[in-house]
């Protein structure tokens, strides 16, 4: 007897459902009315349910959908598909586009403020000197940029720096020589030998290492952040395919048919669309995930040893300092270069003078560093916070194409419990769902997934940030390997002083030695004749020489 009630009582149940669900085929005014609302006419729809034996999607039986609604929702579909997808990809590329305009103006104006800052504090210091030799450093922080910009296929930033302390020898020599005459062969004879001279202290070897190091890893680290907008933007025109279009009407406006508009998609229903459709973006999730790491790993070095603020902030304070050994020891500096090179004709213009030019020297000593007086920059912040933010967004980004499918079936989207569309009813979905990638798609039960068939677009984006991520690597060791350079020294390297092979066989015990004492002199310099053609002087006439020098320089600072 309770068996035959709750039989009736189930009867009934089911009696009553299908009698609503026929009453709403009969009667397919909330879907005229949801079919309009994508912009469609609304006289597509039919005014009851009809057999849907036409229909290719959906499943066949009273429906309240022709075949011309359903392309036209196959169509909407895809749209729909796109939207938060697109959505996510573009609040992605908005906030790195973002980073890499702070950091590219913050870099620009530091290396504009650093110029001016040297310029003001030399007119300040050295005055008509200076300004007589501006084009030099003007030159040098012009060469800065175009490697920022165009990188080591435009400027070798090493060979760059040797060729600036070499220019910048050469005129103080001069200056601090004005008695003598010196020829292009004599200066090359000075040039070749400076390593050994080391007439700016050891300036030249810390700010070679500090620059090349700084530069290659800002650079690098901003060419990454414009990777990524470019790189999301591609990967994110990717097309759906046919059978992916398919997947999703199925899912999105099947339930319309049935004349179920307000139902939503079970969850894990969802998830296997998703992770069917979008199977070759999760693919690219590993190499981005590496190139991410990368560019944490390099962010780190620029906010401690590789630090670009903390080299161009006092860069004049270090050349000043660079002038001023010279200035200090260009006695001892020009005896060593005399005896290695011979001694130079005196310059008879100058002695036929009563005394030496006012401009004759690099006078004066320079301002201390203050730090508080250094000029801002229009960023409106420091490197540092601007590492710190760019950080938190780079490990907010990791994983974001494996997470797509998780992020697209929350909200209103789907239905969290068993009241949900399963594909072909109100029902709970019972099929397993999929893992991430292409590979983990041959048996995904709702998207027919071609896996022997990558996108070709999406995998040359995987090897654009497999060389982008080797370029971080190397600037993370304070090397440049990026494409269209010739430059494999790394930072490390450049502050060896040595870079050519014949280096060590340059060498000259002369400039080598503390004091000029030996008497090996003339044989050596039958190899490297003086300009002059004149022997080398006694050694009274040497001590003389210098006497005169030290009298002039003394005249110049009274």
């Amino acid at each position: 007897m309770k068996m035959m009630v709750l039989f009736t009582v189930c009867l009934s149940v089911v009696v009553l459902v299908s009698a609503q669900a026929e009453q709403k085929l009969k009667n397919c005014n909330e879907v005229r009315t949801a079919y309009s609302s994508k912009g469609f006419n609304v006289n597509d729809v039919p005014n009851k349910g009809v057999h849907g034996a036409h229909l290719k999607v959906c499943p066949q039986g009273y429906s309240c959908c022709t075949l011309e609604m359903e392309e036209k929702l196959s169509q909407q579909s895809r749209t729909d598909l796109k939207a938060p997808v697109h959505q996510l990809s573009s609040n992605l590329q908005s906030t790195f586009t973002q980073r890499h305009r702070h950091f590219d103006q913050f870099f620009r104006e530091l290396l504009t403020n650093a110029e001016k800052s040297l310029h003001d504090m030399f007119v300040r210091t050295y005055g008509l000197m200076y300004v007589k030799n501006a084009e030099l450093f003007k030159n040098f922080f012009k060469e800065l940029g175009r490697y920022y910009v165009h990188g080591s296929s435009a400027v070798n930033l090493e060979d760059m720096l040797s060729e600036f302390w070499t220019d910048l020898l050469d005129r103080m020599f001069r200056l601090v020589n004005v008695q003598y005459e010196f020829n292009d062969s004599y200066m090359d004879c000075v040039s070749r030998h400076m390593e050994q001279l080391k007439p700016f202290g050891d300036v030249p070897r810390k700010l070679r290492l500090q620059l090349t190091r700084s530069f290659i890893a800002v650079r690098t680290f901003t060419r990454g952040l414009a990777l990524m907008p470019e790189v999301v933007g591609k990967v994110s025109t990717v097309s759906a395919s046919p059978s992916c279009v398919r997947a999703a009407m199925k899912m999105l406006y099947c339930p319309y048919c049935t004349g179920q508009v307000a139902l939503k998609p079970c969850k894990n229903y969802c998830l296997n669309v998703m992770r069917g459709c979008l199977a070759n973006q999760a693919d690219l999730d590993t190499e981005w995930n590496n190139f991410l790491d990368s560019m944490l790993g390099l962010a780190e070095r620029l906010e401690g040893p590789f630090n670009f603020e903390s080299v161009m902030d006092p860069i004049d304070v270090k050349i000043s300092d660079a002038i001023m050994n010279m200035q200090e020891n260009s006695i001892q500096v020009s005896q060593k270069v005399f005896q290695g090179c011979g001694q130079p004709k005196p310059n008879m213009a100058f002695r036929s003078k009563r005394s030496p030019p006012k401009d004759s020297g690099f006078p004066g000593r320079f301002r201390p560093y203050s730090p508080e007086a250094r000029p801002t920059t229009a960023a409106g912040t420091s490197l540092d916070r601007l590492l710190t933010d760019a950080k938190k967004k780079l490990k907010h980004a990791k994983k974001f194409w494996s997470t797509l499918p998780d992020t697209v079936c929350v909200g209103e989207r789907v239905s969290q419990g068993d009241e949900c569309w399963n594909g072909t009813a109100k029902s709970r979905y019972e099929s397993i769902v999929m893992g991430n990638g292409l590979a983990n798609q041959v048996s995904n039960p709702d998207v027919e997934v071609d896996i022997t068939k990558p996108d070709m677009v999406i995998r040359r984006q995987i090897a654009v940030l497999k060389e982008m991520t080797s370029w971080l690597k190397a600037a993370y060791t304070g090397t440049d390997i990026s494409v269209g350079t010739d430059d494999t020294g790394s930072g490390e390297e450049s502050g060896s002083g040595c870079d050519s092979p014949s280096c060590d066989g340059d060498g000259d015990i002369y400039f080598s030695t503390p004091s000029p004492v030996k008497p090996k002199i003339q044989p050596v310099n039958k190899n490297e004749p003086p300009s002059s053609g004149t022997q080398l002087a006694p050694c009274s006439l040497a001590l003389a020489a210098a006497s005169l020098l030290l009298a002039l320089l003394t005249l110049h600072a009274r």
